[in-house]
């Protein structure tokens, strides 16, 4: 499994290595170069300060100095005589080349100063170990503050400790306890994080309230149907004679038959809930689906005496579910085929409006009235003193549709003020 803290802790660390590896690098390579001037004066002014010594008193008695002195002398006369040599054991060459000069022996390198004076060659060696030793010695020095920062570890820890916080607190989080993440006091690379969580924990309350409120419907609703069924299959039973007997069963057959279209009803309302697995968009061709939609109604139209068409069909097309726009277009001719009256008139129509895609259905039935335009959309909503069989689901239906496809549901009385006018709005980009 991945862990942005061991990521964070091996990305710094590195980071911080190479920095100090680069710092060290270049601290020893400037304090070398330091060191190699600051020493090579050293040199210049030991020689110049032994240029007016005596070394006459030591010719043929050479002195060795102590270990601790770092630099070597040597001394000749004129005649190439050695007049003096602090370190006999030194590999140094018999011979001196005034000025500065590096000379590699099987001791390793030296930096040498050679002068004359008064006819005496003084020179003055030092190891060129020495000065590597001290250039390393001051670029260790400088990359020491470095090693502070190794236990980054421990500052990963604590800007890591909100993301653990908003882990726990997403744990205790249960269907029946959905409120929001506190998001005060959070840094602002998670306050995003956090907001997108109790959006989600929003919306699935609001899944959840409506999938129990659903359910709870259903059941009551289903409730009614099903206990009368049960008297009827009870009447039909205790019928003696066969006319009473095939006045019970067709009776038996209505109430089966309004019990399947509430369970379809019901079906259909839990597939076009906004928080359902819905199907890819595609393009729809609105006026053909208000083509097909009627001629699907017409046989039911007909058999009522009422005059079903398509009145209007431009071309206008939206991005939707194909089989949720039917259901949204189908429960709304179905609708209104059931209040128009005999003699009736629907039409059907789909064309483009100020931008907009329009489906819009007109009925010469007894309309909605205004104060109950919002109500009708409610699950299970049935008027007052409605004497038509439904279930109450149909423009719950039509309601869900339009909101998984961001449409607009207008309600409006019909022409001259008779029936009810239904505009189903589509926004084109």
């Amino acid at each position: 499994m991945t862990s942005i803290r061991r990521q964070l802790l091996f990305g710094l660390l590195v980071v911080v290595v190479i920095a100090g590896l680069v710092a060290a690098w270049g601290v020893y390579l400037r304090a070398h170069r330091e060191l190699d001037e600051l020493f090579d004066y050293h040199l210049k002014q030991m020689a110049l300060s032994l240029r007016d010594q005596s070394f006459e008193q030591l010719a043929g008695e050479p002195v060795e100095l102590t270990d601790a002195f770092d630099f070597v002398i040597q001394v000749w006369r004129p005649d190439g005589a050695r007049l003096y040599f602090s370190h006999p054991d030194a590999t140094l060459p018999n011979r001196a080349q005034l000025g500065y000069t590096t000379v590699a022996t099987n001791e390793g390198e030296w930096r040498v100063f050679s002068i004359q004076q008064r006819g005496l060659t003084v020179q003055v060696a030092q190891p060129m170990s020495i000065r590597n030793r001290l250039a390393a010695a001051a670029a260790l020095s400088t990359l020491a503050p470095f090693l502070f920062l190794l236990p980054v570890w421990i500052t990963v820890g604590r800007g890591l400790k909100p993301l653990a916080a908003v882990a726990s607190a997403v744990k205790a989080r249960t269907p029946a306890a959905l409120h929001p993440l506190p998001e005060h006091s959070l840094p602002g690379e998670i306050q995003p994080l956090v907001a997108a969580l109790n959006d989600l924990l929003a919306r699935l309350e609001r899944a959840l309230t409506a999938q129990r409120e659903f359910v709870a419907d259903a059941a009551h609703q289903l409730r009614t149907p099903l206990t009368a069924l049960r008297l009827q299959v009870q009447l039909a039973e205790r019928a003696h004679d066969p006319e009473e007997r095939a006045a019970a069963f067709a009776t038996l057959h209505q109430g089966l038959g309004r019990a399947t279209h509430l369970v379809e009803q019901l079906l259909t309302l839990a597939r076009q809930e906004p928080e359902a697995v819905q199907r890819p968009p595609t393009e729809i061709d609105l006026a053909e689906l208000a083509r097909m939609v009627t001629a699907e109604c017409a046989p039911l139209a007909e058999t009522k005496g009422l005059d079903l068409g398509v009145t209007r069909a431009n071309a206008v097309t939206v991005r939707g579910d194909r089989e949720g726009l039917h259901t949204l277009l189908a429960n709304l001719v179905d609708n209104a085929v059931r209040y128009t009256p005999a003699g009736g008139r629907i039409d059907v129509s789909a064309y483009r409006e100020t931008g907009q895609a329009v489906l819009e259905v007109i009925d010469t039935g007894p309309g909605i009235p205004r104060e109950e335009r919002e109500r009708v959309f409610d699950r299970f909503y049935r008027r007052a003193g409605n004497e038509m069989p439904g279930s109450g689901l149909g423009l719950a239906i039509v309601k869900n549709v339009a909101d998984r496809h961001r449409a607009r549901i207008v309600l409006e009385d019909g022409p001259n003020g008779v029936g009810l006018a239904v505009r189903v709005l589509f926004p084109i980009p």
